[in-house]
């Protein structure tokens, strides 16, 4: 007969679990800006996915847990690139991030989806990391409070950044 309780290390388990599934999305999309190459960002989601249950003991359930996952995933990401950049130095990549974007059927769309891409490919890391949670629609205190920045400098930052993604997408 099976015991109904769970111990303290397997409700921390579950608990782990539960938000991990809830939050998951926020895990690939980090993972899929930061890499191209399928293989690669599965590697990468997978590392986010064990740094995260690594820092959970330190998690303070009084704060969102998305803000806190994001942070984490970030800077997982950050450290994959800054990894993948200093092996790049010494290798050429077998395959241009361009042959992996998805076909739309339309030529036009395909032309553009490539060039914001390509834009995107060019930013740093942190800038890389702010696109992503604006375009998640992150509130510029959560964006803040995950990079560890000013809600002023999120503002000025975010304004700067489009600017430079209108004036690329334009050439």
């Amino acid at each position: 007969m099976r015991c109904a309780t769970l111990t303290a290390e397997q409700a921390h388990q579950q608990q782990f679990e539960e938000l991990l599934e809830r939050h998951r999305g926020i895990v690939f999309k980090v993972a899929g800006t930061y890499c191209r190459d399928p293989h690669e960002r599965d590697d990468l989601a997978q590392e986010i996915a064990a740094q995260l249950w690594r820092a959970f003991s330190g998690f303070d359930d009084q704060r969102a847990f998305s803000t806190w996952m994001y942070r984490i995933a970030l800077n997982t990401a950050i450290s994959h690139l800054r990894d993948r950049t200093r092996r790049e130095r010494h290798h050429e990549p077998l395959q241009e991030w361009h042959d992996l974007a998805a076909e739309s059927g339309n030529p036009e769309d395909d032309a553009r989806l490539r060039d914001l891409y390509r834009c995107i490919d060019r930013l740093d890391a942190f800038d890389r990391a702010l696109l992503v949670l604006y375009l998640d629609e992150r509130g510029q205190r959560d964006i803040a409070e995950i990079l560890g920045i000013s809600e002023t400098n999120v503002a000025t930052r975010i304004g700067r950044l489009k600017q430079r993604l209108r004036k690329e997408m334009e050439r």
